[in-house]
Parts: structure tokens; sequence; C-alpha cells
């Protein structure tokens, strides 16, 4: 199983920042969407920036209830 989130150092690589004011400005500017944990640290969720979205599914057709 992956981590929910992105590490430190994957969020540092992201953005190109160290600190943690760049870190969360970078995001807050590209609307990457990200919470500020208890200790000031950006946390992204690894959903957020990988393409993990299901694939589409093909609408159902229409058919009448009428009885032919």
């Amino acid at each position: 199983m992956t981590d929910l989130c992105l590490s430190r150092s994957e969020i540092a690589e992201l953005t190109r920042a160290r600190k943690r004011a760049d870190q969360v400005a970078f995001l807050r500017t590209n609307g990457i969407r990200h919470y500020v944990d208890l200790h000031g640290w950006p946390v992204v969720l690894r959903s957020v920036v990988e393409d993990t979205a299901p694939a589409a599914t093909a609408a159902p057709t229409w058919k009448p209830n009428k009885a032919a």
C-alpha cells in the first residue's frame, strides 16, 4: 500500500522550496489542494498530484419503458 500523503522531501521537490512558508505559498498560488498541520508543514494528499482517476464508463443507452 502506498502512503496517503506526500513526504516532506516530496513536497520540497514539488515546490522547489525548503521553507514551510514558501511551500505553502507555492501550493496556494498553483491551486494545489493541501492543508497545514499543527507544526506548520503543508500536507498534500498523494491522490491530488497523482493521476489515479478511475476510467470513465460508457453511459447506458436509453430504452423506453413502454411495452413493445
